[in-house]
């Protein structure tokens, strides 16, 4: 991964730049954005588990099953998957889904609850930047749903406005129309990103956690029965049940967008989804998955540390992105 350091950025004591970063900026114009860097020690497990606590107690006034495991999940891909290789715009670094025009963009509908929900960690633990925190409540969701340890580190800087903001499209839609449609939009998107057809679906096995809202998305349920839970349970419901046109809901039909559902009508795949196992390079690690949840844990954490690094500068061994360390 190539690293680019805005010339007007101010380092975080945590992040120690390399020779070759430092060449880098000094080589770097001044029309970069700038960054604010939060003061103060952070100390990682701390944040780390008021995370938790905060999704323990919001689960116990919600009283309903439901959690904010599955939205932190999706605010940290969120803050990360606009990355493109290409031209290194995008990704984690910045924070910008606070403002405009990130906080708009349709694929982010919803997310506000979780940023929302996250103003009460930084203001326990103000030296945290918001890029570092957005990625950070992913993994301590993810953990704290019986998922891998995710290796992660600090040093994401925040952007003080969005006007360095990719621009909007480059998260991934449900539905393309077809299925080949959206077996190569799924492909356009992860592939800009850096990432191959085992990683893209091994990224996509978050789906385990979490639920659609028709308020938010449009699309409707869980994919699992236990959305709270990390586990291989995705791909097992994916090569095991029937899945069919969602026709019927609550006893009226259905009138949102095109989804699938499982033999009870409780469970939904999007086409997305679907897509999956219609296409044979995407099935073969569906099954894979399905099989063996240690090998889909393993493949899942390094991809998704891959994921919330995007865009961020290199760390200090050797130059190599942090989630190629091990």
């Amino acid at each position: 991964m190539t690293s680019r350091i805005p010339h007007t950025l101010t380092r975080n004591p945590h992040l120690t730049l390399t020779a070759a970063a430092l060449t880098l900026t000094a080589t770097l114009t001044q029309t970069q954005p700038t960054y604010n860097t939060p003061s103060g020690d952070i100390h990682l497990t701390a944040v780390k588990h008021s995370i938790i606590q905060l999704i323990e107690t919001n689960a116990e006034q919600r009283d309903d099953g439901t959690s904010l495991v599955g939205t932190f999940v999706r605010l940290a891909w969120h803050a990360s998957g606009t990355y493109s290789q290409a031209d290194h715009t995008g990704g984690s670094q910045g924070g910008r889904m606070r403002f405009d025009p990130e906080a708009s963009f349709g694929a982010n509908a919803g997310l506000h609850v979780a940023r929302a929900a996250l103003e009460s960690i930084k203001a326990q633990h103000p030296g945290i930047s918001y890029a570092d925190l957005y990625c950070l409540s992913g993994v301590a969701a993810i953990e704290h749903a019986g998922g891998p340890a995710i290796e992660f580190e600090l040093g994401r800087e925040d952007a003080v406005s969005g006007e360095s903001s990719p621009p909007d499209g480059r998260l991934p839609d449900a539905d393309k129309g077809s299925s080949k449609g959206t077996i190569e939009h799924v492909r356009e998107v992860f592939y800009r990103m850096g990432f191959g057809d085992r990683e893209i679906v091994a990224l996509l096995g978050a789906h385990a956690l979490g639920r659609c809202h028709t308020d938010r998305s449009g699309y409707w349920g869980p994919w699992t029965f236990a959305e709270n839970t990390m586990s291989n349970e995705y791909f097992r419901l994916l090569v095991e049940e029937r899945w069919s046109p969602k026709t019927m809901h609550n006893g009226k039909p259905w009138t949102g967008p095109d989804q699938f559902e499982d033999s009870t009508g409780k469970l939904m795949m999007l086409p997305s989804d679907i897509a999956l196992i219609r296409d044979p390079s995407f099935r073969k690690y569906v099954e894979m998955y399905a099989k063996d949840e240690d090998l889909f844990f393993k493949d899942f954490a390094q991809a998704f540390s891959k994921l919330l690094s995007l865009g961020v500068p290199l760390s200090t061994a050797a130059g190599k992105p942090w989630y190629q360390f091990w």
